[in-house]
């Protein structure tokens, strides 16, 4: 039987949540010809001896940081989504041999957000302003809310973490963490919020799943805030991949 891949471009991620996910659902259908590789890339420009090769049927790639804008100049077209985002986080190989681009993050994260939200969550604060923030911000349009880019410097569309204060804090009371703060191993880091202002009204939402309670999230939760890590969106964005894939 002919090997079908499917994998994940990215740099530096044995840590990958994508390989573990996929491995255990071709276990699951019985899809024993089907593997999931990590293709951890120093430099982009590789994917294109990769895009050439399409080794043992490679079917379909995820993207992840820090790539998701620097694949669009290896692809055919890509998906209105996608395109509007700016980022790609899956690449599809068609039968034709074209190769085209889409984003399964903004499906991803409107679906696990939708549920926690209250009538009250009507301006949002995005931290970090790399791939994964366009696609948070592309969910908010799409879902009517109001949002600011938080990162280290200010510039026009975005505050700088030392402008934050207690009326902006109290105003926009959904806060997506989209930077890699937090995560394991360095699990004590958190974006530079004044988290004494967060109560009972906000919403912490941290793309982060490991470790599933980063600090940026007990800290809301001490204050009271909903909290929600990235696994189920990582999960949605997923089978939204692997639909895609087969269809």
């Amino acid at each position: 039987m002919d090997k079908v891949t499917f994998g994940l471009v990215g740099k530096n991620i044995s840590y990958s949540f994508s390989r573990g996910y996929f491995g255990e659902k071709f276990q699951k259908l019985g899809l024993d010809n089907h593997q999931y590789v990590n293709f951890d890339l120093q430099e982009i420009s590789v994917l294109g001896e990769i895009i050439k090769a399409r080794e043992n049927g490679l079917k379909g790639l995820n993207v992840t940081i820090p790539y998701k804008q620097d694949v669009q100049p290896f692809l055919n077209s890509i998906d209105a989504d996608a395109k509007e985002i700016g980022a790609v986080n899956t690449i599809k190989f068609n039968d034709d041999g074209t190769v085209v681009g889409y984003n399964t993050d903004v499906y991803g994260f409107q679906k696990a957000l939708e549920p926690l939200l209250k009538s009250h969550h009507t301006k949002a604060l995005i931290l970090g302003t790399g791939g994964a923030s366009k696609a948070v911000a592309y969910a908010f349009q799409k879902l009517g809310i109001t949002y600011k880019f938080v990162s280290r410097t200010a510039s026009e569309d975005r505050w700088s973490y030392d402008q934050l204060n207690e009326q902006i804090i109290k105003e926009y009371t959904v806060i997506v963490n989209c930077s890699p703060l937090g995560t394991s191993p360095d699990i004590e880091l958190k974006p530079e919020i004044p988290y004494q202002f967060l109560n009972a009204n906000h919403l912490l939402f941290d793309l982060i799943y490991n470790p599933s309670e980063t600090t940026f999230l007990r800290l809301g939760k001490e204050q009271g805030a909903t909290i929600k890590n990235g696994l189920e969106m990582l999960e949605l964005q997923a089978e939204k991949s692997w639909s895609i894939w087969n269809s």
